[in-house]
Formats: structure tokens, sequence, C-alpha cells
């Protein structure tokens, strides 16, 4: 496939042979790694939460005795008493989930169940979702101000590697003549959110913007748009909620086609793999913060073949504390 390389003024160059925008698109591969992807925050209730009462067992279940609620017309649930006069109680239902204060009936257990995704199917997921990020088609689906515009640009864009050495004005400019009548939705803005979120420490809300993907060596730093390195990129990235508007370097491209079509490079994918080791780190985090402390390797995924997420296990509810 080749696809043209352009310069600053959004003029076409020469153009490059590349292979990364052939691979047909699987929706299906694209949603379950983007859910893969995601940080989950373990949570629970605590362990006796709703269990920590003096009501189980303290009354008899016996007619014509003591302290018993039988023939009183009274539920037969654990209760609590709270005075007596003689052999008169007063009790109160507790523990069992249809009483006040008590516990739930099926809480959350802690386990995260989080899909394991093989190399291969992500590598798949990855060229399927740069084929999907350069239909015009699916960009129109994600956003609703260009869904009755007409778009005279063939994505995906390839910029010369010249952009990256201008100034902060002069690539924001340069950005807008390249993008012609798309400046609302590749600059981001930062607007006052509507609602009661303003008191609930999310006040400002702002838009997606533009992804500009660099290479690993490149540097650059502008405000308005989203910026990643090319061995950082995931399909998050991309295609979180539909097909974002992406930009490539060329050194980008090169590096992409490298990683996906050349020989197994060990320390290639080593590299690659950073961000997933990231994820991978902050779960664990979420977990001992709650406490749990211990882990295996049975409840851990290899790294990179497995992407580092967490599989299921019930040995993990027994490093949870009061």
């Amino acid at each position: 496939m080749k696809l043209a390389i352009l310069n600053k003024e959004g003029k076409k160059i020469k153009e490059i042979q590349t292979k990364l925008f052939e691979e047909p698109i699987r929706e299906d591969i694209i949603r379950k790694v983007v859910e893969a992807e995601r940080i989950w925050h373990p949570y629970s209730t605590k362990l006796y939460a709703g269990m920590n009462r003096s009501a189980s067992g303290k009354v008899r279940h016996k007619r014509h005795s003591w302290k018993s609620d039988r023939g009183r017309g009274m539920s037969r649930i654990p209760k609590k008493a709270f005075w007596r006069r003689g052999t008169q109680f007063s009790w109160e239902g507790a523990i069992v989930p249809s009483t006040r204060g008590g516990r739930r009936a099926h809480p959350p257990k802690l386990a995260v169940n989080l899909k394991k995704i093989n190399k291969k199917e992500y590598k798949k997921a990855l060229l399927s979702t740069l084929t999907y990020i350069s239909s015009l088609d699916e960009i129109k689906k994600k956003y609703a101000s260009l869904k009755d515009k007409e778009i005279n640009i063939k994505m995906p864009l390839i910029l010369d590697n010249e952009i990256l050495s201008l100034k902060a004005k002069e690539f924001i400019e340069s950005l807008k003549k390249i993008f012609n009548g798309l400046n609302d939705v590749i600059i981001q803005k930062k607007t006052v959110r509507a609602g009661k979120g303003k008191m609930r420490g999310r006040k400002y809300k702002k838009n997606a913007g533009l992804l500009f993907v660099i290479g690993k060596n490149e540097k650059i730093k502008f405000k308005g748009i989203g910026i990643i390195k090319s061995d950082e990129l995931t399909v998050s990235d991309l295609a979180e909620n539909g097909a974002r508007i992406t930009a490539f370097s060329e050194n980008a491209v090169q590096e992409l086609e490298n990683f996906l079509f050349s020989k197994k490079d060990k320390t290639n994918e080593n590299v690659r793999y950073k961000k997933e080791n990231k994820i991978q780190k902050k779960s664990k985090e979420n977990f001992e913060r709650i406490g749990v402390s211990k882990f295996s390797k049975k409840n851990f995924a290899k790294f990179p073949s497995e992407i580092g997420f967490m599989q299921s296990s019930p040995k993990i509810n027994k490093g949870v504390k009061n």
C-alpha cells in the first residue's frame, strides 16, 4: 500500500510503501484487547461487614421455653436483644441481608477476572486497529460533529520528520492547514463541565484531540494534542471509544513496520510491552493498598506473552484482612 508523506504545508513530497494499514478490520478483537488493557481497581466488602453482631445463636428455637421466639409471631432470623423485663425481650433482627445493617447478599469477592491476550492475537489487534483508524466512516461514527461534514483528507496521515523541528505556534498552524475543516476536533479544548460534577473534583473536561505517533527516539512536547511514542502505542490509545483521528511521523511508521513484520527479536518485544508492564504494576499497587500483599506466579501472567494481566484465582481472598 502506497501512502503519501506530507510536509508542514500539507503538500505531498514523496511516497512510502507499507503493509501496516492492509489488515481486515476485526472489531471483536479490538474490543477484547481494549477491555484487557484497562486498569481495574479491585474492590470488595470487609471480611465481617454486617456480621460483627452478638445476635446469632442467642435466641432459643424451642416452644414453651425462656428466651424463645416460638409462638410469638416473630420471624425466625438471628436477633439481637436490646432490653428484657423478666421473660419479655426487645429484639431486633441482625446479620442476615434482609435486616437493617446486615451483610450484603452477594457482595463482590475481590477477585478480578481480567482477560488474557496472546502475543499473536495482540499483534493482529494492533494491525486491525491501524486499518480501523484509517477509515473515514469509522471516524465519523466517533465524532458527532463530523457526521454530516465532507472530509477531503486521505487517511492515514503520515507527516515528514521536518514538522517535529517547528515551534509550538508554527506546529499548530501547520496542523490546521493539513486538517482543513477539522480544527474543532484535532485541538483539545478545556470547558466547564455541566451538572454536579463541578462539585466532585472534576470541574473541567476536554476533548481527546489529535493523537500524534512519533518515533521512540524523537522528542516533542506541544499542548493541545496527544503525543505518544511508537514503542508505547497500544490498541486503547487508538480505538478505546471508536476510531480516533491519528497522524504518524515517518519514523514511527518504519518502527511499527519493523516491530510487526520483522523476525522475532526479544529485545524489541521487551521494549514494546513496556506500557503493559506499567499497567500490571498499577494493578498490583491497587491490590496492596487494600490489603492483598502476597502474589504467586499463578495469579499473575508472564511477560510479555500474556501482556501482564492478572488471572482470577480464589487464593487472592486469603490475603484480605479486616
